[in-house]
């Protein structure tokens, strides 16, 4: 392990014998426009108490020049990652003075150089821990600090931190903007941006406070950025988070910024929120995109309180920030916006992301056990965000809405500015609701697996409800009839289980549909007559919440290798061309080119997409000009048209706008046909080098080079491995669009010859190579084969590995046997 992984342990170490008070940081940004400068200057100072006489800073940079302590200049003592400090006093002042290196890979300080004009940009992501690459810092989320940020940059950008400016100064072409000290915050949500960023402004009120708003994203972009639905999303959360937390927004401002290359969905830095620009399409965009950046900006805000106001001691308790933060961005969206059928995707989609990774061998507890920093990078996963919510929805219905937000103002107003464990949220939970909410926290956040629930008839003809893991349950269960061809409720019964075999009272029906109104966290099986019901009628549900959860049914059914994947192809095939909701839509057509992909038999794959092509090109020409549902539909059929040749001449009649009426072709689905082209070999690299040229833009080029990386050539495809695990320069988009092109079209004819180079690459590249960049090696080039046979025996080689690195590798070799398994339980 490196210095640069610090320990849960050892950072508890320093946090009991450090007293952090504040931290200034100056960052001299003036020649970040000049491409040749690899860094810039950071200059920090450190206030901090001590009861101990040494300890470490951490820093991750070009150098590290200067270490004054108290007035005394010390020698530098700097590994790449800590700064040893030594001779400490009770009270103490240390000035680090060092050079920072501008980031490709979206952590740290970024810097991007939009092709459009040739403006740069930069913005800062530290989550967990990479504030280090921009100072000099007490890295680890218990040591909070008010934190003043001084930034000299070129003059006429824009110059943004947590806080608001208190001074701007130019002198000629440069500027120097102080910003106002913050409350205590932890470092890893600390931030800077600068650029030409288009900025529209706005406020919120509420009473005698007054919020200055800002959204912010490139010029280049401006003429999409929906910034009327951004601002509105934002003052009904404002509205609803305020009232319901019964306090106040702390933090002053409220910027949000959309930001290029960005490695996540969006970042909760308080009073400057960071998102990715993927929330700006340049195009047509479905409401189901639109809902889903609603989700994510409330997501964010709630963040404001959980997990900003108040932090979680070390990343054991991320999920006292995430899960919350997950469930509150649902539960806004529904009670607060225009996108009331939050629920319904979060049951549909939300949950199968937890369902999935609650299967893996490297499941873990929602409060988890986080030893060091890799871990924790690799723990902002399915079980802390989606699973916690979906529990967290559960303790809601378990002490009542009214006393988990009552719960909830006790535990802001008792730790704000503070650090906190689960305990602490407990005991205001159990104190306000008088529920025993331990015994459910044991039940839920401490334990793993997803429970399966499924209909029993026993010798004695007694139906039962079984769940293959035993935990308390309350749940609804949805009886429906078939009424002239269609699906009608009868009535939904309410049950409590906690055994693995608990008697039923109702009746049979057409339809019986387990966990009915999505109450509890478990997979539920469809039995053989409900199956049946629903191959026919399933989209006559009327419901979007109940079609939802029979989606999801049959989808972790066939996932688990109980339903075959021709019967759920042959059901996608009959009812997603009628499905009414767009998110529910979108869900259905992404899982079908899954299963096509991934579980399907080989001998099967030629028959079953040349159906699916089929369907998605009627469906495509069947749907509602200009609608939804058209899109999506486009979509799906270009996705689907990248295994077979003999699409390419429909693709090019709609590229030549010779499709569907009222179909835009907008650039990114334009690009999303041209790689379908290049896949199949059907159009010369210089039409791609055409369609480059003709959307010159960061995204068109990030395309051009996914699209030329997908061309089926042997050559081709060793020329993109290569690039992948040896240019450094690539940015994590363009690493990104090299290894999906590499991976292109599932030619495993042009990649296997490459599978023994991978097992000796990841190591190396784990150790040299950023997290980030190395996770998106280690899982994007991962050989999806016919043997687990390769990565077994690297597993048993390599048990000295890093934990992270083998945590990945062995999800990797989970996913391909579940793909093996469900294939040939089919053949």
């Amino acid at each position: 392990m490196t210095s640069a992984n610090l320990t849960r342990q050892e950072t508890a170490g320093r946090s009991a014998s450090v007293t952090v008070r504040s931290i200034r940081v100056d960052l001299d940004l003036r020649e970040a426009q000049d491409a040749g400068r690899s860094g810039f200057g950071t200059t920090t100072t450190l206030e901090f108490g001590a009861t101990t006489t040494q300890t470490w800073i951490d820093f991750i940079g070009e150098s590290v020049d200067e270490v004054v302590v108290n007035g005394a200049a010390q020698e530098v003592d700097y590994d790449g990652a800590r700064i040893r400090i030594t001779g400490l006093a009770a009270s103490n002042t240390v000035v680090v003075r060092a050079r920072g290196a501008y980031s490709r890979s979206g952590e740290g300080l970024h810097r991007f150089v939009d092709p459009v004009d040739g403006a740069t940009y930069l913005y800062t992501q530290y989550e967990p821990a990479d504030s280090r690459r921009v100072m000099a810092c007490f890295e680890q989320p218990d040591m909070k600090a008010e934190y003043t940020f001084v930034v000299q940059a070129p003059a006429g950008w824009q110059v943004l931190s947590n806080q608001s400016a208190v001074s701007s100064i130019e002198d000629g072409s440069a500027q120097t903007v102080e910003f106002a000290p913050t409350l205590p915050i932890s470092s890893y949500i600390t931030a800077v941006a600068a650029g030409p960023y288009h900025r529209v402004e706005g406020t919120w009120r509420r009473g005698e406070q007054v919020v200055d708003l800002g959204v912010l994203c490139r010029a280049s972009l401006a003429e999409h950025l929906e910034a009327d639905e951004i601002l509105t999303v934002t003052r009904q959360g404002l509205d609803f988070f305020t009232e319901a937390f019964d306090s106040p927004y702390p933090w002053g401002k409220y910027d949000q910024i959309f930001v290029p290359e960005y490695n996540l969905g969006a970042m909760e830095n308080p009073g400057l929120v960071t998102f990715t620009e993927a929330y700006i399409p340049r195009g047509a965009a479905t409401d189901a995109q639109r809902a889903g950046r609603a989700n994510t900006i409330l997501h964010e805000m709630a963040h404001m309180w959980f997990g900003d106001l108040v932090t979680m001691r070390w990343w054991d308790d991320l999920w006292l920030k995430e899960s919350f933060a997950d469930y509150m961005g649902s539960h806004a969206s529904a009670a607060a916006t225009r996108f009331t059928d939050a629920w319904v995707t979060f049951a549909n989609r939300r949950k199968a992301w937890a369902y999935q990774q609650d299967q893996l061998p490297t499941t873990h507890p929602i409060v988890a056990d986080i030893p060091d920093l890799e871990a924790a990078k690799l723990n902002f996963d399915g079980i802390t965000y989606a699973k916690g919510a979906s529990v967290l929805k559960q303790l809601v219905a378990f002490v009542g809405e009214e006393a988990f937000f009552e719960g909830a103002r006790r535990y802001f107003a008792a730790h704000a500015f503070g650090n906190t464990t689960l305990e602490d949220l407990l005991a205001q939970l159990e104190e306000v609701s008088g529920r025993d909410v331990r015994a459910w926290s044991r039940a839920w956040l401490e334990t793993t697996g997803v429970s399966t629930l499924w209909l029993e008839t026993d010798a004695r003809g007694e139906r039962m409800l079984v769940q293959s893991a035993t935990r308390p349950h309350r749940l609804r269960v949805g009886l429906y009839d078939l009424v002239d061809g269609r699906l009608a409720l009868r009535e939904k019964v309410e049950l409590d289980i906690a055994d693995e075999r608990t008697p039923v009272g109702f009746g049979d029906a057409d339809l019986v549909l387990l966990n009915d109104d999505d109450l509890t966290y478990a997979k539920a099986r469809l039995d053989e007559r409900s199956l049946v019901t629903v191959t026919a009628a399933l989209s006559s549900l009327e419901d979007a919440l109940a079609r939802g959860l029979v989606w999801s049914a049959l989808w972790n059914a066939t996932r688990d290798g109980e339903l075959p994947a021709a019967r759920y192809l042959e059901i996608v095939r009959a009812h997603a061309a009628a499905e009414r909701n767009i998110s529910l839509l979108a869900g259905v057509l992404g899982n079908a080119a899954y299963t096509l992909s991934h579980y399907v038999p080989e001998a099967a794959q030629a028959g079953e997409r040349s159906a699916w092509l089929s369907a998605a090109q009627q469906a495509l020409y069947a749907a509602e000009p200009a609608s939804d549902s058209q899109l999506s539909w486009a979509r799906a059929f270009a996705t689907a048209s990248a295994y077979d040749a003999g699409a390419a001449a429909e693709v090019r009649r709609i590229l030549a706008g010779e499709g569907p009426i009222g179909l835009p072709v907008d650039p990114e689905l334009r690009w999303q046909f041209v790689t379908a082209l290049a896949t199949t070999g059907s159009i010369m690299p210089s039409e791609i080098e055409a369609e480059r040229q003709r959307d010159d833009t960061a995204d068109g080029r990030t395309a051009a080079m996914r699209a030329l990386a997908a061309q089926p050539d042997r050559s081709v495809r060793d020329a993109a491995w290569q690039s992948a695990w040896t240019d450094a320069g690539l940015s994590n988009d363009h690493l990104d669009a090299t290894i999906g092109g590499f991976r292109a079209g599932g030619r495993r004819d042009l990649t296997a010859h490459h599978d023994p180079d991978y097992f000796t690459r990841i190591r190396p590249a784990w150790a040299e190579r950023s997290i980030e960049i190395a996770k998106r090696l280690v899982t994007g080039m991962f050989p999806v084969s016919d043997s687990i046979a390769l990565v077994d025996a690297w597993l048993a080689e390599n048990e000295d590995a890093p934990g992270a690195l083998r945590r990945l590798l062995i999800e990797q070799r989970d996913h391909l046997a579940r793909d093996l398994r469900v294939r040939s339980s089919q053949s």
